[in-house]
């Protein structure tokens, strides 16, 4: 009887429990809003990289569970009822293209300039650098783990030792970038009136978050569908979301079997997309959605019973990604992953906040922050991080946000079907195929600068040397 894959889960299990218990306990990681899982990620880091080896546990696991649970994620996300109180206003268009624009630069910005950094790198200190490291900042940043373990991982059979240990040391790097240069930010914006008075009042008289509701008090989360006597609500969402993943996984298994005719080339496209699993995810979710509102059963699909699953998705992605870095591999890169994650913060923490401020037209602050946590972590990070300051959600950011991310996804897919050049740059000693990809990336952000300028039209470089451009002094 093999138990490693039960015993891994209760490490990790045990992880976040002792994560919960010292966010509970330390006022420090309260007011920096650390959350739990990353707290426990770093329990298991300790305990993975010193302790398992003695007793013999392989934590080889943990990147295959941060593989699946990315694409359950996204497959929990795309199951989801579509809002039926979509706004269709004109200042709520305005608002969505303005929130696509804003993510879109991210990708742009990101990629360009970790590409940019490695390549100085390599011209100067660095010339055996793996090249394609510069996109780990975007992967772990904008992305996240899951997509920093996924499409990293082919990246060590074409010579990059180390790949997805370095790709989530950079996630994790991000996750902490934006729980704490988030609160920094929340204390900058009530410091200088940036959010609204009666906000920012709500906020001082507010406690320190423990992560625990207090004795007495609840959310509701989720609603049963079905009976328990035949199925019970929380397993008929699970079965939807396994049986979108075998989907997911036939689909890709069929053209893999497919592209084994044209030989090696064949080989390295289904590598690659059995590393952007999770587009294949959300394909087959979509298909199993349009099955569902064709049968005329989507009133059974609950929302909240879907967030709660993907929340679990999350919190395991987030504590396991940490524990799967081996500090062994990530000691040869580790000036070079440090150079890369000082560009993120500055990418993150300055320039992201200063065109927010210009392109939004309306709740910026509250819009900047949805935006920051999503492009340091996840969108759970974001939502963490708009929620102290806007704790029902009585503005608009998160559902602008969300209705935004999709359209960017569209955008954005070129990108991630060329991932890969830098790293066969490498494999097949060929420079221009890392410079045909930085060539796409600056594309990106020429097209994102154009954009803004038009989204932001005469605040677009108002003040230019203001870090927050006020609503007093916007045109």
């Amino acid at each position: 009887m093999d138990f490693n894959a039960i015993i891994n889960l209760g490490v990790v299990g045990l992880g976040l429990l002792v994560g919960a218990l010292l966010r509970a306990k330390v006022k420090l990681l309260q007011r920096y809003l650390i959350p739990s899982a990353i707290i426990g990620g770093f329990f298991l880091l300790v305990f993975y990289n010193f302790v398992a080896p003695h007793i013999g546990l392989d934590g080889a696991f943990l990147g295959d569970l941060v593989y699946h649970l990315l694409n359950i994620s996204f497959i929990a996300m795309a199951l989801r009822n579509p809002s039926d109180d979509k706004p269709k206003d004109g200042s709520a268009r305005r608002s969505f293209f303005q929130n696509v624009i804003a993510i879109f630069g991210q990708y742009g910005i990101q990629c360009f300039f970790g590409l940019l950094a490695t390549l100085l790198m390599i011209l100067t200190f660095f010339p055996d650098l793996f090249p394609a490291i510069g996109l780990s900042l975007p992967l772990g940043f904008e992305l996240g783990p899951g997509q920093a373990y996924s499409i990293s991982l082919p990246w060590e059979d074409m010579g990059f030792e180390g790949a997805t240990s370095v790709g989530l040391a950079m996630a994790a790097a991000g996750f902490i970038t934006g729980s704490v240069g988030g609160v920094i930010l929340i204390n900058l914006g009530v410091k200088n009136g940036w959010i609204s008075a009666p906000d920012a009042e709500k906020l001082k008289e507010r406690k320190l978050f423990s992560g625990f509701l207090g004795r007495g008090n609840s959310r509701e989360g989720s609603r049963l569908t079905s009976e328990g006597e035949s199925i019970d609500t929380l397993s008929y969402h699970v079965a939807l979301i396994m049986a979108s993943y075998l989907l997911s996984w036939a689909m890709l298994a069929v053209i893999e079997y497919l592209l084994s005719f044209i030989g090696s080339i064949g080989a390295e496209i289904s590598s690659t997309l059995w590393g952007v699993n999770f587009i294949f995810s959300m394909f087959s979710a979509a298909i199993v959605r349009m099955i569902i509102n064709k049968t005329g059963i989507d009133y059974t699909i609950d929302n909240g019973t879907l967030n709660r699953i993907n929340g679990l998705s999350v919190d395991l992605t987030v504590a396991a990604c940490l524990g799967a870095i081996s500090l062994t591999a990530l000691a040869a890169y580790y000036v070079p992953v440090l150079i890369l994650i000082i560009v993120g913060i500055l990418i993150t923490c300055f320039i992201l906040p200063w065109y927010s401020s210009r392109i939004f037209s309306d709740n910026q602050f509250y819009r900047m922050l949805v935006l920051f946590g999503t492009a340091t972590g996840t969108l759970p990070t974001g939502l963490s991080l708009l929620r102290v300051v806007d704790p029902d959600f009585e503005t608009p950011a998160a559902r602008d946000y969300a209705y935004a991310s999709g359209m960017v996804f569209v955008f954005v897919f070129p990108l991630i079907l060329f991932v890969n050049l830098p790293a066969y740059s490498y494999a097949q000693n060929n420079p221009a195929l890392f410079f045909t990809m930085l060539g796409i990336t600056f594309l990106y952000l020429v097209v994102f600068i154009i954009l803004y300028r038009i989204a932001a039209g005469k605040n677009a470089f108002r003040k230019c040397g203001t870090f927050w451009l006020k609503s007093e002094d916007r045109v």
